[in-house]
């Protein structure tokens, strides 16, 4: 009989949406080990993800900017000291990369858990491999490693994310559609007259546009340019406190389809079933169709993808003013 584990160690550093995904996962290895010490290895810049998060009880910081450069070793050796003091009984690579693995090593633990997809030879460190399909969606390949390891997958997943920082001046009424056009990914980006289309389109209702730019944008008096200017709990409060949310392929989209099924993700080249929403409620632009995730073929190659083009606005505007028209409860996802 396996001794009770008193202490795990969860490594997924980066990034946004990576982060999003694992927390079913978390979840669920919680519940399989209620009396458990759960610490999370993970980047700075993403740790206000876990505030709140009943699942995990430290964090600790992989500070990845301060190890390069000249100065990387005076950074690095006290960071791989504290490391190798946490012990843990059983550690979980759930980033499955080379780094990730020698950090899930260094910290000494007693079994070793990690993907059989993971990358760069990360494998030969592991102790216990879980099989994945490495061209499942992300939180599948995630909750397969925790069931590997013993833990009941729920019926009903929990993505615990927190409720967000209120911006300060900003009302939340009238109602208003979120509008995140921005990804770092090659050609997954909106234009900018798409956006300006979109604004016009959706005239009175006002937009709320967020996420990370160089551009200039030129908006009417209905659009309100939040760009570059939101924390990310600010913007995890703008995603729960909008009627809808329309985003491309992004970290910003996964956090709205943890929370809400008023979610269009636009995905131009990537594939919506292995990186759109794990919402079977949420919505799907691909190559000029609209359907909802649950409608997604589970099995085929889909048709290469195009660009999100001007006349592809109208459709989705028609699609989220139904929501106006006749609103109903907007369905949430436990957490």
């Amino acid at each position: 009989m396996k001794s009770e584990i008193k202490s795990i160690l969860i490594i997924k550093p980066s990034s946004l949406g990576d982060v999003v995904h694992t927390l079913a996962a978390v979840a669920a290895i919680r519940e399989a080990n209620p009396k458990a010490e759960i610490t999370w290895v993970i980047n700075l810049e993403w740790t206000t993800l876990l505030r709140g998060n009943p699942d995990v009880d430290h964090v600790h910081i992989f500070p990845r900017g301060e190890f390069r450069g000249l100065s990387a070793p005076r950074s690095l050796l006290p960071w791989l000291k504290k490391t190798k003091t946490l012990r843990p009984d059983v550690a979980f690579d759930f980033q499955g990369l080379l780094r990730s693995a020698l950090i899930g090593r260094v910290s000494k633990p007693k079994e070793f858990w990690g993907m059989s997809d993971g990358r760069e030879g990360s494998r030969l460190f592991y102790h216990l491999v879980a099989k994945v399909d490495r061209r499942a969606h992300a939180v599948d390949r995630y909750l397969k490693l925790a069931e590997a390891f013993g833990a009941p997958i729920p019926e009903q997943l929990r993505f615990p994310l927190p409720t967000g920082d209120p911006l300060p001046r900003f009302d939340p009424y009238p109602p208003f559609v979120l509008l995140h056009p921005f990804a770092r990914g090659p050609r997954k980006s909106l234009s900018n007259s798409v956006i300006e289309e979109f604004c016009h389109a959706f005239d009175p209702i006002r937009v709320v546009i967020v996420g990370k730019t160089s551009r200039k944008l030129s908006v009417p008096d209905n659009c309100v340019n939040l760009t570059n200017q939101t924390s990310l709990l600010q913007l995890i409060w703008l995603i729960r406190t909008a009627r809808f949310t329309i985003s491309v392929d992004s970290g910003p989209m996964h956090i709205a389809a943890a929370v809400t099924t008023q979610l269009l993700s636009i995905h131009t080249w990537s594939d919506p079933r292995r990186v759109g929403p794990y919402n079977a409620g949420a919505w799907i632009w691909k190559n000029g169709r609209l359907l909802r995730v649950e409608d997604l073929p589970e099995a085929g190659r889909l048709k290469k993808g195009r660009a999100f083009a001007v006349g592809d606005v109208a459709p989705v505007v028609d699609l989220v003013r139904s929501f106006w028209e006749h609103p109903a409860i907007t369905e949430k996802v436990a957490g």
